[in-house]
This record gives C-alpha cells, structure tokens and sequence, in this order.
C-alpha cells in the first residue's frame, strides 16, 4: 500500500510513471475509449474547505474510471462533533478502497495514514499540495516537451504549500526552479532542508530572491498564485507586501519571448495576475486547470488497483 502525502512519497521513476499514465489516459479521453479501470471501487473524499477543482476533478475522475467517489464535508462526518481522525480513517477504510483529503493542518493528513488500511491522497494540507505540483509539471512537460535548461520562476508568496510542493517536484526532476518573494514570505528553510538530497543528485539550481525582476529574466514559465490563502489572518498586510510581486505584462516581458503563463487557481485578476495575461495567448492556466483531471486519474489508478 501506498500513500500520497507529499511529492517525496514518490520516487523519480513513479512520477514519470504518473506523467505517461495521464498522458496515456488523456489520450484515451478525448478518443472517445473506455478506460474503467476502476470499476468497482470507490473514493472517499474528505473536504475541510471547499474547492472546485479538486473536488470536480476527483469525482469525475473515478466516475470516468468506473468508479465511485463520496463527498464527505464536515458536517458530513463526525469530526465536528469530536470523532477523532484515527477512529475515521478505521471507519473509512473499512467502506472504500481510497481517502483523499483536503484539510487545514498537515497532521491530519499523517494522521489518517497512521490509522488507515487503505491509500491516502493529499488533496491539500497547509503545508503541501502534491496533486497540484505534479499537475503544473506535466502541464509544463506537455507544452515544452522537456525539463532540460528549463526555468520555472514563481512570483508572489513564497510561504505556502503550492510553493512547498512545486520546489521539492523540480528538485526531484532535476528542473531549475527559481522564487521571487518578499524576504517575509519566502520558502522556509525546512523545505529546501527537504529537498537537498534531491538538489545534490540531480543538480537542480533552486534560488530564492527578492526580486521578481531578476527572478524572470530568462524565464521559461512563470508562476503565480493567489497572494491570501483560506484561513490567512494578515490578509490586508500580505496583499500590500505583495504588490510589487504581481505578474503584469512588464514583468512577462523581461522573460524569455516563448514564455509560458501559470496559476493554480482560483485567480484573483486584478491582484496577482492581471487579466492581460491570465487571458494572452502565452497562458496555459486552463490547460493546467483540466489536467488535474487526468494527474488524478493517473494517481488514482496507480495508487488504487
């Protein structure tokens, strides 16, 4: 059994497994094919906060593989009135063959792997969003073709779990990876500590400035995402912090001519990204946004049969 908390839980090889299953299934989508590889099993879904993409891409992806999956928010469960995570996981494994969560803190994601007999997929903790990591690179890997001499520059706030996720996805591929961030957001040392060893094999060069002009030039792809994540208390604070971080048309043209545009979503137009480029014509956000479809179909498979 195998679980799904963080990109170091896959290796090297499982990942590019990942890539050519999603690339494979995705293929198999749009021809029209039936791909049920699943049928049969089923999903439970634990939702803290709510989410569009992860919730929709999920369930129609164990619908599109055979399978079925559970919304479980927390007025669903018993969690608000005091069952613990560990009795929860007993109980759910119990009933479906997989539990993806999306939760606040990162322990309940361990918690839930301490305490379940079957896989568990993190669909978003406060300290990292693997689904989403591995999505943006395969994402970049369909567009490019290849991570060799690439660039990724992310603009913005250094100090959250898509941040977390995606330098320790590069430095395990080998892809430079490039931060601009205020020196009070920036990625903590924890996770580069985290990455290292993958840093020294694969001679990845990850750097982490302040200055979002230095941190483009070159750019191959650059990156943004929203400046308040749910449940930030210093929200007024960040979003001034931040201003100077916003991906404009200036900024993109400090990259290279054949830059590619990124954002996680959900965008706040206006704030980190303008619509003139969230809408050019060098933007892969809604590419990115459909394959986290097929990444979770990949991981799904993978993990689940």
């Amino acid at each position: 059994m195998k679980h799904l908390t963080t990109i170091q839980d896959f290796t090297k090889e499982e990942i590019w497994q990942t890539f050519e299953l999603a690339k494979e299934l995705k293929e198999k989508q749009k021809r029209g094919e039936p791909h049920e590889l699943l049928r049969g099993k089923s999903l439970a879904m634990i939702f803290q906060k709510p989410s569009t993409r992860t919730r929709v891409s999920f369930e129609v992806g164990m619908t599109q593989l055979g399978g079925h999956a559970l919304y479980l928010s927390a007025s669903d469960l018993q969690l608000g009135r005091g069952e613990t995570i560990s009795d929860t996981a007993k109980v759910l494994s119990r009933y479906a063959n997989g539990i993806m969560a999306r939760v606040f803190n990162h322990q309940d994601i361990i918690d839930l792997c301490k305490n379940s007999t079957v896989p568990i997929i993190n669909g978003l903790s406060d300290k990292f969003h693997p689904c989403q990591a591995l999505t943006d690179l395969f994402t970049i890997w369909e567009h490019k073709k290849t991570f060799n001499n690439l660039t990724i520059a992310f603009i913005g706030d250094g100090d959250n779990n898509v941040t977390n996720s995606l330098l320790l996805l590069c430095a395990r591929l080998g892809v430079n990876f490039s931060a601009g961030c205020p020196k009070k957001y920036k990625i903590k040392q924890e996770i580069l500590d985290l990455a290292k060893e993958d840093i020294s094999r694969a001679n990845a060069k990850i750097e982490i400035l302040d200055n979002p002009k230095k941190v483009v030039k070159n750019a191959d792809i650059i990156y943004t995402d929203t400046w308040v994540s749910m449940g930030r208390e210093d929200s007024e604070e960040r979003i001034e912090n931040l201003k100077p971080y916003q991906v404009n048309k200036a900024l993109v043209a400090l990259a290279k001519p054949d830059v590619k545009i990124m954002h996680c979503l959900p965008a706040h137009r206006g704030q980190e990204i303008t619509d003139e480029v969230m809408d050019h014509q060098s933007s892969i956000i809604f590419d990115q946004a459909e394959n986290r479809l097929h990444i979770q179909k990949a991981i799904l498979v993978l993990l689940l049969k």
